[in-house]
């Protein structure tokens, strides 16, 4: 476990070791469709307070939903990314409970019968991989929003806005396989980016697209009994998962190496205080009241149907880095950042299928187009420099027409400007001279000119060098051949 320090809990970290986690994640996605799961209203993010509304939405006596078919594709999608087994058949249940964000009195979701079972995903971590099982994934819809506003007086207000009520949601549950928060955080990257490539969802945290519940125990290493979970609630960060973790588990040993017993229940994550809280007592099924949704009949998704869903799947992230290994030959962690998203990933392949070597092409994308693009807030679709462009460049440095400074310096003109590599070159007069004459007086003149240094460097301190190629490279304006610099250097000092 990370950050396991005395001053959290005031036990040792000997102590802490002495125990081990069990973390299971339950994540909420927002699957992403123009309208909402069982009405036509839209699903846009930041229209004005309960505009997009309807009497369905609303619970309105009489109204009745009708399954979103998109929403039942994505969630489709989502399942066979990771490699849950999506069943022929499946149901809608009644969730009963009261809240203000939740205007029918209950949610539909599903019980008994979800959508899909039986799956896994693979996380990398401390250069392992391991395999976390998924139990199910299911559909539901959101509950609205509740506003909380506080007054200097103490008084408070709530507000709920109806917007959310609705959307479609796709609920995917982990197995408790998790190990430690840092697991826990490896996890949720690995499913947020391939919900992210398969377009299910757009995982935006902070509009609430992408939400986790942890289910958190812990147990004395080497025992086989699960110990009593809490729910924590309100993660609505991967940092904030990992903090409420860490803080989580250490405050459970605590309490047992005390001889206190866990009480099974729901914990809110207070962000401001940087613990858990207690919210309610567990609840159980039963507290539900599920039973199956009357006004909407069982799903059936065919064979047909599901092979046809299938067809439309992109490769995941995890084949397609071990691909960019196979057929390009770079290292595996250039393979992981240049296939972070299908939009970068697609760029590298672009890149190099416009003829730049697949090496240099990766070091130019990671370097210079990512810095470029992190410090102008940009992402890779808006970048201003083409992949044919960038793979000119390329050829262009590997040829040794200009050098990999100049090169640099071509490049930002690029981003810039959006303009060729060759324009830029001839237009600033950047190609690379190799003309050994103009290079061996250069080299003459910065000699004659440090005669101490020349001296040294023949006394057998050769860390001098680089001072003299420093001012040959400055004199020719970066222009001149680094590996002609460096042979008549050599020649002339000697």
């Amino acid at each position: 476990m990370a950050k396991l320090t005395q001053n959290a809990t005031g036990i040792s970290p000997e102590v802490l070791a002495g125990y081990e986690p069990v973390i299971g994640l339950e994540v909420h996605v927002q699957l992403k469709t123009a309208t909402k799961a069982f009405c036509a209203c839209s699903t846009r993010f930041g229209d004005a307070p309960n505009s997009n509304t309807c009497p369905v939405c609303l619970g309105l006596p009489g109204a009745l939903p009708v399954l979103n078919k998109r929403a039942l594709e994505l969630g489709i999608r989502a399942a066979l990314a990771i490699h849950l087994n999506v069943q022929e058949s499946s149901r809608f249940a009644r969730k009963n409970y009261f809240y203000p964000d939740l205007p029918k009195g209950y949610q539909i979701s599903m019980y008994e019968l979800p959508l899909a079972t039986g799956g896994w995903l693979e996380i990398e971590h401390d250069g392992q991989t391991k395999r976390i099982g998924i139990t199910r994934l299911h559909l539901e819809d959101d509950a609205a929003k509740n506003l909380h506003e506080g007054f200097p007086d103490s008084a408070e207000k709530s507000y709920v806005d109806y917007n959310r009520g609705g959307t479609p949601l796709a609920e995917i549950v982990s197995e408790p396989d998790l190990r430690s928060p840092a697991e826990a955080y490896a996890y949720l990257t690995a499913l947020k980016q391939v919900l992210l490539y398969t377009e299910v969802s757009d995982c935006n945290m902070e509009e609430g697209s992408l939400r986790c519940d942890a289910n958190v125990s812990v147990r004395r290493r080497g025992a086989e009994q699960f110990g009593t979970k809490a729910e924590v609630k309100n993660l609505n960060s991967f940092r904030h998962l990992q903090h409420a973790l860490e803080y989580e588990i250490e405050r459970q040993i605590s309490v047992l190496e005390s001889g206190g017993r866990i009480a099974q229940e729901t914990r809110l994550w207070n962000v401001a205080a940087g613990r858990t809280e207690p919210m309610r007592s567990k609840e159980f099924a039963h507290d539900y009241r599920y039973f199956p949704e009357p006004d909407l009949l069982p799903v059936r998704v065919s064979a047909a149907w599901r092979k046809e869903i299938a067809s439309t799947m992109p490769e995941l992230p995890g084949a397609k880095r071990k691909r960019f290994v196979r057929d390009f030959g770079i290292t595996p962690y250039d393979a992981e950042v240049l296939a972070s998203t299908r939009a970068l990933a697609d760029y590298f392949e672009a890149v190099a299928a416009a003829g730049a070597p697949a090496k240099p092409a990766a070091n130019w994308i990671q370097v210079e187009l990512l810095r470029q693009l992190n410090d102008a807030g940009k992402e890779i679709a808006e970048s201003p420099v083409p992949p044919a462009e960038l793979a000119a460049l390329v050829a262009k440095v590997e040829s040794g027409e200009i050098n990999g400074a100049t090169g640099k310096k071509v490049f930002a003109r690029m981003f810039e400007t959006g303009k060729p590599a060759a324009e830029i070159i001839a237009a600033e007069g950047f190609t690379q001279i190799s003309d050994t004459g103009e290079i061996e007086r250069w080299c003459r003149e910065v000699i004659e000119k440090n005669p101490d240094n020349a001296a040294k460097y023949r006394a057998g301190n050769e860390g001098v060098f680089k001072f003299f190629v420093g001012q040959v490279m400055r004199a020719s304006r970066g222009q001149a051949n680094p590996q002609s610099v460096n042979d008549t250097l050599k020649r002339l000092l000697s």
